[in-house]
């Protein structure tokens, strides 16, 4: 049998983690067996094992992954700067609280998505969703700091700090609030999102 290409196992790799990003944020990780994932994949369930050591070391490295690139987002907009929609902020807020964010749970940040599975995972999988958390919650007290020092206000850390985990909770609390009703009662979904992009920054 020829042996695969180191190309190709990098291919493969990815194609995996592509796989379980979208199925463990929507299904949850618990729902997801190896089998269906490596479908998804399209590869065989045996060929798991020459990637990943477990799933909860792969379920690790998506959360790890999922985290980078919802931060690298949001390092790109705060760069930006100020424009159509207000300071980087308030269309952070309003991108993260958009129906079509909420309508797409197996994208996005995972901070919603995979909020209830990190609680109940290893410690590698919570200790990548804390690091996603802190990268989120360092972004955004230090946007508050350049946003207080440009207009002229003084601004303590620690309060900018505080601002920050109020911020990034009500976020990701009206997310997982929207999610969980739109079906029965969409328009309660949309009076959550609505109602904590309105007030949120106030």
């Amino acid at each position: 049998m020829p042996r695969i290409s180191k190309q190709d196992k990098a291919r493969n790799r990815q194609n995996i983690l592509e796989a379980a990003s979208r199925m463990f944020r929507s299904q949850g990780i618990d729902a997801v067996g190896i089998a269906e994932l490596m479908k998804e994949a399209g590869l065989t369930h045996g060929g798991f094992y020459n990637h990943f050591t477990s799933k909860n070391d792969l379920a690790a490295e998506v959360c790890s992954a999922s985290y980078a690139a919802s931060l690298g987002g949001l390092a790109r907009t705060i760069e930006d700067g100020p424009g159509q929609g207000g300071s980087p902020l308030e269309r952070v807020m309003a991108d993260y609280l958009s129906t079509a964010h909420r309508d797409a749970p197996d994208g996005g940040c995972p901070s919603a998505s995979l909020a209830t599975d990190a609680g109940r995972h290893s410690e590698a999988v919570q200790s990548a969703y804390a690091g996603g958390v802190e990268g989120y919650l360092t972004a955004f007290a230090a946007e508050f700091l350049r946003e207080a020092e440009e207009k002229g206000h003084e601004l303590d850390p620690a309060e900018a700090r505080h601002r920050a985990v109020r911020l990034l909770s009500e976020m990701v609390g009206a997310l997982m609030l929207a999610r969980a009703v739109r079906h029965v009662q969409p328009e309660l979904s949309d009076e959550i999102l609505r109602t904590t992009r309105s007030h949120t920054l106030d």
